[in-house]
């Protein structure tokens, strides 16, 4: 058993330089390549996130002028349609108008027709009864000769 214990102390005493090496290894590469990746991987997530909150103040930028754009294009939408009721209405009283003029002279015309029609129901009338005396003069004195001859 001595001798294990000594030949376990002797490879103790040869791995003293390489735990040695191993413990120089280790904070080595713990200060020259993992402290320099971590900073980069912190800088990288500090940009990331930046560019993150950049896009959000974009995309939020874009919604406002897309809701400025969507409320212009409502109010020009209700100006062009409230032009257009506009110009719908005048055509509608100018349509009116129209018809109510040639409902005056359509009725001028028929007042017109009227007055002729019984001035010439008047003049039938006055030449009916002027020709009813002579042809009653004409039948008696044909009635007459008939009944005497």
């Amino acid at each position: 058993m001595e001798q294990t214990l000594q030949a376990l102390g002797g490879i103790l005493l040869k791995a003293i330089p390489t735990i040695f090496l191993l413990l120089l290894l280790h904070f080595y590469f713990k200060a020259m390549l993992f402290g320099p990746l971590e900073r980069v991987l912190r800088q990288r997530d500090e940009l990331t996130e930046g560019a993150r909150k950049a896009a959000d103040q974009s995309l939020a930028a874009a919604e406002r002028k897309a809701q400025e754009y969507e409320s212009k294009l409502r109010e020009a939408r209700a100006e062009v349609y409230r032009q257009q009721e506009e110009t719908r209405r005048k055509w509608l009283e100018d349509q009116a108008a129209q018809v109510a003029e040639a409902h005056a002279r359509m009725a001028g015309g028929v007042r017109e027709a009227k007055e002729q029609i019984a001035a010439e129901a008047a003049s039938a009338r006055q030449a009916l009864l002027e020709s009813s005396s002579a042809l009653a003069d004409q039948i008696a004195t044909a009635v007459l000769a008939r009944r005497a001859g």
